[in-house]
């Protein structure tokens, strides 16, 4: 019986990181759709330029 706990203790571990990991990617997903792709790329533009500017 005590073995039985065991392993059910390491399978609710278990789901609740799997369960962590796939919310931080729906909300990770979820922040990037809030984003226009055009801002994006202009901002990653803006960065780049200021990159080869400071080399």
């Amino acid at each position: 019986m005590e073995n039985n706990e065991k392993d059910n203790f390491w399978l609710y571990i278990g789901g609740i990181i799997v369960i962590a990991v796939g919310l931080v990617f729906m909300l990770k997903g979820r922040e990037m759709e809030s984003v226009p792709y055009d801002a994006y790329s202009q901002t990653k533009a803006e960065v780049e330029k200021q990159i080869s500017k400071a080399k």
